[in-house]
């Protein structure tokens, strides 16, 4: 256990999808897992571990913002054995390309945020695992879901950061979202693999936006996707 996870060494199963609101960790494991089991609540951030057809995997929220997914999932790959994490989350689209609901793969992440510094790590564009990247790519083909690829912003705020020219022409990003580069940091550091899918919640450049509920409950084409990748692994 640790400060932040009551869940005991082997609760856990070796691929790990990560959203960030706990309800839609919970929706996740209601919805998508056969004898589900809650293994955390401390702090309220949800941790469940289940069957998807036959194969063990777990569900665990991340929070909000670099912060938040750096703590706990640096604990998963750390203390708990945790070999693969999937983020899934939502994205704001700042590409005229990207509609909402569109499905979007990183594969790799840009950030503006000191997190790399810390552990030594001066790059500011951090890779995906391209193995799952591309398994979730060609999981969608298979199940004729419409995906795209490309370069997240993971910003350190929600209410600035939206300098859509610099960030999409100049970085080459496509959406923007807040945790997908200290998750492929923390994978790097430890030698783990991480990967990041999302679906568009709102887009920066039409204003066009969901609500709270359909963030929590409205991905499911994107939650597939992620589970029948994850027992791939």
């Amino acid at each position: 256990m640790t400060v932040h996870n009551e869940a005991n060494k082997g609760d856990f199963a070796k691929t790990v999808l990560m959203p960030g609101d706990p309800l839609r960790a919970k929706m996740i494991a209601e919805r998508y897992l056969e004898d589900y089991k809650l293994v955390n609540t401390i702090r309220g951030m949800y941790a469940y571990t289940g069957f998807y057809k036959g194969v063990k995997v777990s569900v665990m929220a991340s929070g909000m913002g670099i912060p938040s997914i750096g703590i706990y999932s640096y604990e998963l790959y750390k203390f708990y054995d945790v070999e693969n994490i999937i983020r899934v989350g939502s994205c704001g689209s700042i590409d005229t390309n990207l509609n909402l609901y569109d499905i979007f793969v990183a594969k790799d992440a840009y950030t503006k945020s000191t997190y790399g510094k810390c552990f030594n790590i001066d790059e500011d564009i951090l890779s995906s695992d391209a193995y799952i990247s591309k398994l979730l790519q060609d999981t969608a083909f298979k199940m004729n879901k419409k995906i795209a690829l490309g370069r997240a912003f993971s910003s350190d705020t929600f209410y600035a950061d939206t300098d859509i020219d610099y960030f999409h022409n100049e970085k080459g990003c496509h959406v923007v979202e807040m945790e997908a580069y200290a998750l492929f940091c923390n994978a790097k550091l430890l030698n783990k693999k991480a990967a990041a899918i999302f679906t568009v919640s709102d887009s920066i450049i039409t204003k066009e936006e969901t609500t709270a509920e359909e963030r929590q409950n409205s991905f499911d084409d994107m939650i597939v996707v992620a589970l029948e990748a994850a027992i791939r692994l």
